[in-house]
């Protein structure tokens, strides 16, 4: 494999003039002025910036470029939201679906996005989003990350074969389980519905990755019961609580307990500004919340916090934005001016400062002699978990470099033919 050498790059950190060396798959140095090997491939940044491979850690490939299906989200609530999937849901078709995710796939690449967690419908009998999404997996598989989260839209216990299928959708290779206990008849359904969702998820060595908490309401806790059964369960650092958002809304007392809770069972949290800056605050006059949770109170504590997209102009009124920084960009406009990396839990503090420690905006730490493709989330990669790929490696390699919004990132083909997308 030749080498590569990126020259004059801006790395995430603010450092610039810097060049990054890549030999055999791997990150060999990163250091101003590096002397090129005989054999290597020079891409000249011209001052721009290089970083890792955006990750998305939450979205919904399945529901992906369905503005307008059936009609408009009048009301712009969650709610609706829902109920316009639900409308829809016996119109779809496992190749429309398939048309659309591929489309997004191939924005996505181009704004340097190589890895996606995407929660899947399982509430549909037929599974066709399920079979979709997994035909879309084997698809991009060379050239992005894609994982799936098993999702009961409609509740696991409201649902009558959410459960069954569910399970279904697991054996046919979906990688997490999902839930969406505030969506439930009554707390105590939602927190029943944590508890068969983790037994599961600890029964067949799965990760976790609930909606969590999607509301204004200061009670809604359904997290407290997923950090409880986190612990109880031997779960720690493989479960997401996303969403989030009612921590917002709680007092400052409660939040002390929960916090400490989470941190101890290393439960992970994913924000998504773009869609919950317009979704939450609907009933309230003035004030208006903000509808985030709350991010830098989620660091300080030591939690992993990782950033969504969400969705991609779908039925929600603010998910019309093609690319994963601009959910960065709203969380701090929106007050939260922290140390804040892209997704998958980074923190741009800790990101770039020498090739022993080079934290990815997607949460990678990239060692020297570390493959990019496999780089490891921090604190290591949980079975299960998704990996960020950074440059080079597995069956991929870079074939030339796009620029898109300023950025410089690599574009990558199959290692056999370098025919690139």
């Amino acid at each position: 494999m030749r080498s590569l050498l990126v020259r004059n790059a801006t790395l995430i950190d603010g450092r610039s003039a810097i060049d990054v060396l890549a030999e055999a798959g791997r990150i060999a140095a990163i250091a101003p002025s590096l002397p090129a090997p005989d054999d290597a491939q020079i891409i000249d940044a011209q001052g721009q910036l290089l970083s890792p491979p955006f990750v998305d850690a939450h979205f919904h490939l399945d529901a992906t470029l369905s503005y307008g299906l059936p009609r408009v989200n009048a009301s712009g609530t969650l709610l609706e939201g829902i109920a316009l999937w639900g409308e829809l849901k016996p119109q779809l078709t496992q190749d429309a679906i398939v048309e659309r995710a591929m489309q997004y796939c191939d924005w996505a690449v181009a704004k340097g996005l190589l890895a996606i967690r995407s929660h899947v419908d399982v509430c549909d009998d037929r599974l066709l989003a399920v079979d979709a999404l997994l035909q879309v997996k084997q698809r991009v598989k060379p050239y992005l990350d894609l994982q799936l989260v098993a999702f009961p839209q409609d509740g696991l216990l409201r649902s009558p074969t959410a459960l069954a299928n569910l399970k279904r959708a697991l054996d046919r290779g979906v990688d997490v389980v999902g839930g969406i206990p505030h969506f439930e008849r009554t707390c105590a359904e939602g927190a029943e519905s944590v508890r068969i969702l983790c037994e599961l998820a600890a029964e067949r060595g799965l990760p976790v990755d609930m909606h969590c908490d999607e509301s204004d309401d200061p009670l809604s806790r359904h997290i407290e019961t997923l950090a409880f059964h986190t612990q109880r369960l031997g779960l720690h650092g493989r479960v997401t609580g996303s969403h989030l958002t009612s921590m917002h809304s709680m007092d400052n007392y409660y939040v002390s307990k929960l916090l400490p809770l989470m941190a101890e069972a290393q439960v992970h949290a994913v924000a998504n500004p773009l869609i919950n800056i317009s979704l939450q605050g609907r009933h309230d006059s003035y004030p208006k919340r903000r509808g985030m949770t709350r991010v830098p109170e989620l660091m300080a504590a030591g939690i992993n916090v990782g950033f969504g997209h969400d969705c991609v102009r779908t039925d929600g009124p603010a998910c019309r934005a093609d690319d994963i920084a601009s959910a960065n960009a709203r969380l701090l406009r929106r007050g939260h001016r922290q140390q804040c990396a892209n997704s998958g839990a980074g923190r741009l503090r800790d990101c770039g400062r020498q090739p022993g420690r080079f934290r990815a905006a997607a949460g990678a730490r990239c060692r020297r002699g570390d493959p990019p493709a496999r780089a490891a989330p921090r604190g290591g990669a949980p079975r299960g978990g998704h990996r960020a790929h950074a440059g080079v490696g597995g069956d991929t390699a870079v074939a030339r470099s796009s620029r898109h919004g300023g950025l410089v990132t690599p574009t990558l083909s199959r290692r056999s033919d370098m025919t690139s997308r």
